[in-house]
């Protein structure tokens, strides 16, 4: 799949989603927009696609920095007990430190997620029978197990809805002063393009990234970093969005190899695409009212991770 073809479907659905929604708007009145309209445009359907974009490719890239360090092309961000321990630090910020802003809430999230992360990596030292499959497995037991606490904790003190907003990715509520935390995810994804050859050897092995030179300890800290910032910020926005980073590194991979820096703009490019894609769908099919991207992607998501178990033997999975 060429570039040029995921940048043209990006701008179709891009276009698609400005026009789509409860407040009737049509190309057509562009000529002659009202001021309510010019207002539905800057603080509510600019915005949403924006978000849209950012976490899609920022999410996408995640799991495809995941997958290369941890060699395993069943790990991303949902199956490592990223998400969910980013979710609990997000808990634990509510719960502390009550007047805290969204910056101090992320901060507090991206320490878990990062903690979450590194003990997950840990884990798989430690695992001496690293079938593909029984990876993510232990994963998702992994964020199981965080899930349960946070769980707890919620319940204890009277937040589980507040647990299942997080746990409901929707874009519906993204509004002009409230997705802006997600331009976080911008430079770090710059910094994964910087990194993507080191990312790259040190997906190799740690024996053979050293025999390079490389300072294999050094590289893995700053991708789970760039994983655990990106979730953060993702899941205090948005909600948690599953399949994502599982399944877009995988598709990428099938048609255009291993190699990162080669990878890095296809997944960026289809995640976002696909992330638009079904927001579009979840905004039509029941209109006016809306379904939240975690069903979408889930749904459609679950299909595709199925159709690559399948397959799994045929691109050397």
């Amino acid at each position: 799949m060429k570039i040029r073809y995921l940048v043209f479907a990006l701008i179709v659905f891009s276009i698609a989603s400005i026009f789509i929604g409860v407040t009737s708007l049509s190309p057509l009145d562009l000529f002659r927009l009202t001021d309510e309209q010019v207002q539905i445009i800057l603080v509510s359907r600019l915005p949403r696609l924006l978000s849209i974009i950012i976490a899609g490719a920022s999410m996408s890239i995640s799991g495809l920095i995941m997958q290369q360090l941890s060699r395993n092309k069943f790990v991303s961000p949902t199956t490592a007990g990223t998400m969910d321990s980013a979710r609990f630090g997000i808990l634990v910020a509510m719960l502390l430190f009550t007047s805290a802003s969204p910056f101090q809430k992320m901060l507090v999230a991206f320490i878990f997620a990062l903690l979450g992360t590194f003990i997950f990596m840990k884990i798989l030292e430690k695992i001496k029978f690293k079938d593909t499959i029984f990876i993510p497995l232990v994963g998702l037991m992994f964020g199981n197990i965080i899930n349960s606490i946070a769980t707890f904790f919620a319940y204890k003190h009277d937040l589980i809805q507040n647990m299942a907003s997080w746990l409901l990715g929707d874009f519906s509520m993204i509004l002009k002063g409230r997705f802006e935390l997600m331009y976080i995810s911008i430079p770090l994804v710059i910094i994964a393009f910087i990194f993507a050859n080191k990312f790259t050897i040190a997906g190799m092995g740690e024996d053979f990234a050293k025999n390079l030179g490389l300072n294999y300890r050094q590289v893995v800290n700053i991708g789970l970093t760039i994983v655990a910032l990106i979730t953060a910020s993702v899941v205090l926005t948005v909600g948690m969005i599953p399949f994502l980073g599982l399944i877009i590194p995988n598709i990428v991979t099938i048609y255009q190899g291993d190699h990162l820096r080669n990878s890095l703009t296809h997944t960026a490019l289809l995640g976002a695409v696909f992330v638009l894609f079904c927001d579009i769908i979840g905004r039509v099919v029941i209109f006016p009212y809306e379904i939240p991207i975690s069903l979408t992607v889930g749904v459609i998501g679950s299909g595709i991770f199925i159709y690559l178990l399948m397959r799994r033997r045929t691109y050397g999975l």
